[in-house]
């Protein structure tokens, strides 16, 4: 599967700048977006999923700063960097306190964000690995999080309904087992479970468009006239 590019939202208001930032982070291979005000770029912040934003501080309708303090109230690990005209000690210190990642004053050279953005992004990429808890489930580039019910294949996040995530984390505790649908059922739906068995098939055939489908190989496997197995390798 190709792998998905990191997202830029670029939120200023200057449309020559924001065009320039534009064209050199999509040359470098980035996909991005744009806001020209302070509330369109914290309503794409809120409506869309971005690996970072670069942030002017000087912006109508609602500072950066202001921006930059919503955007900490819900989310404390998107990297932001900040992009000012101006230089002062107390600008950059008010900036930094409100949890942004970095500051450039213009006029900077595009040389020096990238390098920025790259520094950001690594160490976010950092901070979460450490951060990952120990009781991750896996099996081969599939992993999953009891604790807080996150699931991943690779770097994609893969979203689940509360009972599709029961039936993966079921299959996943027993990596390499060949499960019945009555294992199945019981372990997932609980032994007071009268409904039809087929609901495993309707369900296992859910996962597999989510987390199988994508992807290059499968890791749910149909075991004819048994059931079915999860496992990295056939």
């Amino acid at each position: 599967m190709e792998q998905l590019k990191t997202k830029i939202l670029i939120v200023e208001d200057e449309e020559k700048i924001a065009r320039l930032l534009e064209i050199e982070l999509t040359y470098e291979g980035y996909e991005t977006g744009k806001a020209l005000d302070g509330l369109e770029g914290l309503e794409m912040i809120r409506e869309q999923s971005w690996d970072l934003v670069l942030l002017d501080v000087m912006l109508p309708s609602l500072s950066g700063i202001e921006v930059l303090r919503r955007i900490r109230a819900h989310d404390q690990k998107m990297p932001v960097i900040l992009l000012t005209a101006k230089d002062s000690v107390e600008d950059k210190v008010s900036g930094l306190d409100l949890g942004a990642n970095d500051y450039l004053t213009k006029p900077f050279q595009i040389e020096e964000l990238f390098a920025r953005i790259r520094a950001a992004l690594r160490l976010t990429k950092q901070q979460n690995d450490v951060t990952m808890p120990e009781d991750w489930l896996k099996v081969g580039n599939l992993k999953l999080s009891e604790a807080t019910r996150e699931v991943y294949r690779g770097d994609d996040t893969i979203d689940l309904t509360p009972r599709e995530f029961d039936l993966l984390t079921y299959l996943m505790k027993n990596e390499k087992i060949v499960l019945n649908r009555e294992q199945l059922l019981n372990g997932v739906w609980g032994y007071d479970y009268y409904g039809d068995t087929n609901i495993v098939d309707v369900y296992i055939r859910y996962l597999r468009n989510k987390v199988d489908k994508p992807y290059d190989h499968a890791l749910i496997h149909t075991v004819r006239g048994v059931g079915y197995v999860l496992k990295d390798k056939i």
